[in-house]
């Protein structure tokens, strides 16, 4: 019970730092809305930022917190705190080596990058060399990024979780701070938010900087680069940066096909997807790092038993959350986006465009924070090879799924092929755990998502009844509507709690516990 305690008390914390990061990233959003509109001007950054993007996925966030965690836990258990610390400084000396020269090749190599993200700019020779430019000055936000990266997971390995998880909150003020400041006096304005995304991962990094110290870290240079620790770092980080990065992976792929459809599509898909985020982020990713340093130390001892418990658990308790806000954003997608852009440049087209690529993207949350917990149960038991062999199937999933419905269902159709192909990669890292750890408890765990899902639909169901119409056609009266949707999602979290408990859900009852101890 304690760390079932603890796992939901790590993942509260990271949710909160979290959604004040989410928040500052919608503010952000909105600034980039009114002054960019959803043209082919925002598509130029929207497609540079993707790869520095994609890359923190592959070298950075996922990747450090799959393999940098459970050995840092395992010397912390096995070796004593002053090795894993001594293993802390040859990882930071070998991060600022090896993705230093990869942000070199990339700044020398941008034009053929960009060539490859996005081959549709080359019939646009202005919009090409834009998308480099923005490129190469974005790519030192990789390093920066990965720095903090290292820290997030050594902080963690200590059950240290706010600090590490405001910090990419720093990113957001700084790409709002320097839009507000720059934009209007350059000849480019677009270009005021690469360097604000530059300056944004080293403030991200500086931010951790002092909590890092206060607990014995250092940053000082250590070249024993033959290290065991480091080099099974390494082996667990090779296919980790597929496992972990699959939807990434997929939203560049996404991004390949839209760039030869119509202007604005990939700006529709971005948006959304930043969307979906919210929920993921705030949740899913929270939960997957809260949970990985106890199934790790779970790992070490060979307590399988705690470690299928916990896993439950927190598979369970994350679909609690996840679930209903998966059918909000469906039911009220279009008051959502409505209220979150549609000013300036983002007319109603741009936001019809936005929520129909909601829906279809919608659809997958519940597998993509799935998938978090699952390969966070994998990455605990140093196996990083099962979790890329499923994110290649995944992937070939989405290519195949995406050429096949784009033509239909143009941008709509990639957002709904992600999410499809992301089921599919739930589904068979969940089969594959289970053969591994022979059981898990999915009786428990389909008996409570059955539950969650229909508790889910009558909120939602009762939320689109309440919202639509054709308010959410107009620009303006911004306040009049935020109080609106605001009153609605309330309502509608009364009903899913409501019908929650009348269908006795098990998380329901465990948090009205925790509630009770708390308040006794």
């Amino acid at each position: 019970m304690d760390e079932k305690r603890n796992i939901t008390k790590a993942a509260g914390i990271m949710s909160v730092a979290t959604f004040i990061s989410r928040v500052l990233g919608y503010v952000k959003d909105m600034i980039l809305a009114v002054y960019f509109g959803a043209t082919g001007l925002s598509d130029t950054f929207f497609v540079a930022f993707r790869i520095p993007n994609l890359l923190r996925e592959l070298f950075a966030e996922g990747s450090m917190s799959s393999a940098f965690i459970p050995v840092l836990t395992e010397y912390q258990t096995k070796n004593g705190k002053d090795e894993a610390k001594r293993l802390a400084r040859i990882t930071f000396t070998f991060i600022m080596i090896f993705v230093g020269l990869i942000c070199l090749i990339g700044i020398i190599f941008a034009p053929s990058i960009v060539t490859a993200i996005a081959p549709g700019f080359l019939s646009m020779p202005e919009k090409f060399s834009l998308t480099v430019l923005l490129t190469r000055i974005m790519f030192p936000f990789l390093l920066f990024i990965s720095l903090a990266a290292l820290i997030m997971g050594a902080l963690n390995s200590r059950r240290i979780f706010f600090i590490p998880a405001l910090a990419p909150a720093m990113l957001n003020v700084s790409i709002i701070v320097t839009v507000i400041s720059l934009a209007s006096k350059m000849e480019q304005p677009i270009i005021a938010v690469a360097i604000g995304v530059a300056l944004g991962g080293f403030v991200q990094f500086a931010f951790q900087i002092p909590s890092f110290l206060k607990n014995g870290y250092s940053m000082r240079p250590e070249y024993d680069l033959r290290h065991p620790g480091l080099k099974k770092m390494s082996i667990l980080m090779l296919p980790a940066t597929m496992g972990m990065a699959v939807a990434q992976i997929n939203i560049f792929i996404s991004t390949i096909l839209a760039s030869y459809l119509a202007a604005g599509s990939i700006t529709y898909l971005y948006y959304s997807m930043r969307l979906i985020q919210f929920p993921i982020g705030i949740f899913g990713v929270a939960m997957g790092m809260a949970v990985l340093p106890t199934l790790s130390e779970h790992a070490v001892k060979g307590d399988y038993d705690k470690l299928r418990d916990d896993f439950s658990f927190a598979l369970r308790l994350l679909f609690f959350i996840t679930i209903p806000a998966m059918a909000g954003l469906i039911a009220l997608r279009e008051p959502i986006v409505n209220i979150l852009f549609q000013r300036g440049k983002f007319d109603y087209a741009a936001t019809a465009g936005t929520a129909d690529a909601l829906l279809f993207y919608s659809l997958g949350i519940w597998a993509i924070v799935g998938v978090r917990i699952v390969t966070a149960s994998f990455y605990s038991m140093q196996d990083t090879k099962t979790p890329i062999k499923v994110a290649v199937i995944a992937v070939i999933t989405n290519i195949v799924l995406s050429l096949m419905l784009m033509k239909p269902l143009k941008h709509n159709g990639l957002a709904l092929a992600t999410a499809l192909a992301s089921t599919v990669n739930f589904i068979l890292l969940f089969y594959f755990l289970r053969k591994k750890l022979e059981r898990l408890g999915a009786r428990r765990i389909i008996k409570s998502f059955l539950k969650i899902a229909f508790a889910s639909v009558a909120m939602g169901a009762a939320g689109w009844f309440l919202l639509h119409g054709e308010l959410w056609k107009e620009s303006g009266r911004s306040m009049e509507k935020a109080g609106y949707l605001s009153g609605v999602i309330i309502l509608c979290s009364a009903i899913y709690f409501f019908m929650s408990y009348l269908l006795k859900s098990e998380e329901m009852e465990y948090i009205v516990g925790l509630v009770r101890k708390k308040i006794r």
